[in-house]
């Protein structure tokens, strides 16, 4: 599956403001809910219960927040770019800056997986991270993000 499958220009956000750990999963159910039927107290109740199990902060300034939802029917991705960094409990202990949250079906077990193992290998490359870090604007994070493998 590639990531435009599963992101959208409406779901990548440029220079947001972080705060702390759990306003950022707040403010990310709710800019979610915004371009999507999902609700935003269910997408952040069920990111809250997903980090009691452990972080998702992988290190090098990246988190991946994921969960499964009931009323999510196909894979939805969402992009942010924090404005300053934030203490995500990440594995490295490094503050993290860039958030690429993953909702999918209650049922998707196996594609979950095999979506999270993409989004981890793309965002371990520093060449990504850092044109992520130093885009303008969504769409640029957009245009970065979607970039085919082969392209980079």
């Amino acid at each position: 599956m590639q990531i435009d499958h599963i992101l959208t220009p409406q779901r990548t956000f440029a220079g947001v403001q972080g705060g702390s750990k759990k306003k950022m999963l707040e403010l990310i159910g709710k800019m979610i809910a915004q371009h999507s039927h999902l609700d935003p107290d269910s997408i952040y109740q069920n990111l809250i219960a997903r980090e009691k199990l452990g972080s998702t902060g992988f290190g090098n300034g990246i988190a991946i927040p994921h969960c499964r939802l009931e009323d999510c029917h196909k894979p939805v991705g969402a992009l942010f770019q924090l404005q300053s960094k934030i203490d995500f409990d990440a594995l490295d202990g490094e503050p993290v800056d860039l958030i690429f949250v993953l909702l999918v079906p209650q049922e998707a077990t196996e594609q979950h997986l095999q979506i999270l193992k993409m989004l981890a290998e793309k965002l371990d490359q520093a060449s990504l991270r850092e044109a992520l870090r130093e885009a303008d604007d969504a769409d640029e994070l957009y245009r970065i993000m979607t970039v085919t493998d082969s392209d980079t």
